[in-house]
């Protein structure tokens, strides 16, 4: 029939073979995103990072945020399965030229966490120990603390609370004390700056206060903590 393609024995006649078909068997076309594939796949793929390389760009993140310590760094590397080999050589070479610094980090922790939290020379040996600071590094940048700094801190600390401390002064006096004890203070130098502050605040307080033997509680206080850790 005119217009119709005519029927073979085969089925409908597909017409004359197309280019490049030899059997006369439809190819299917390949579009762009096949053609992107096969050129894809040709391409050699990346090379594998150099470990210190990657090593260094942690260390540089980590260092964005705030001061490390070798510890610290040390650390973040291990997480993030840096060989201790690679580790070890990338922080020595930070050491040399300075971008980390355990003395100069230890000496900053001090003054910020002293001046900004109150926090006394046993609070902050505690913490610089938790961040991997060495011992004897600790103790030079702890050794511009001394007694005198840390009695008129707690003061100054016992002072502001006061001033917004409500209750009886015994109670008053056992919050204030238990509030340095926590920041590190020694019971001496806590229950002094207690018993002054509250002499000078009120008759009443002034009262309670003269009834403290702070020699006798701090040696209580002592002979408690002694057994604590033994």
């Amino acid at each position: 029939m005119a217009g119709r393609r005519a029927r073979t024995g085969r089925g409908w006649d597909a017409g004359p073979p197309r280019a490049g078909d030899a059997t006369g068997t439809p190819q299917p076309r390949r579009g762009r995103r096949g053609r992107a594939a096969e050129s894809d796949s040709g391409e050699a793929p990346a090379p594998p990072r150099d470990e210190a390389e990657l090593a260094r760009e942690i260390c540089l993140r980590q260092l964005a945020t705030r001061p490390r310590t070798r510890a610290e760094l040390a650390g973040a590397l291990a997480r993030r399965g840096i060989s201790e080999e690679t580790a070890e050589q990338v922080l020595d070479r930070y050491d040399e030229v300075g971008i980390v610094d355990d003395a100069a980090f230890a000496r900053a922790w001090v003054s910020s966490r002293h001046n900004g939290r109150g926090l006394a020379r046993r609070a902050l040996a505690t913490e610089l120990r938790q961040k991997g600071v060495d011992g004897e590094v600790a103790g030079a940048a702890l050794d511009g603390l001394d007694e005198e700094t840390e009695a008129e801190t707690a003061r100054a600390l016992v002072d502001r609370k006061l001033r917004t401390a409500r209750g009886e002064p015994d109670a008053v006096f056992r919050r204030l004390v238990g509030m340095l004890a926590r920041k590190g203070y020694p019971a001496g130098v806590a229950i002094r700056a207690v018993k002054d502050a509250l002499a000078a605040q009120s008759a009443e307080a002034a009262e309670f206060a003269e009834h403290i033997d702070a020699d006798a509680l701090a040696d209580a206080e002592s002979d408690l903590d002694a057994r604590r850790h033994d």
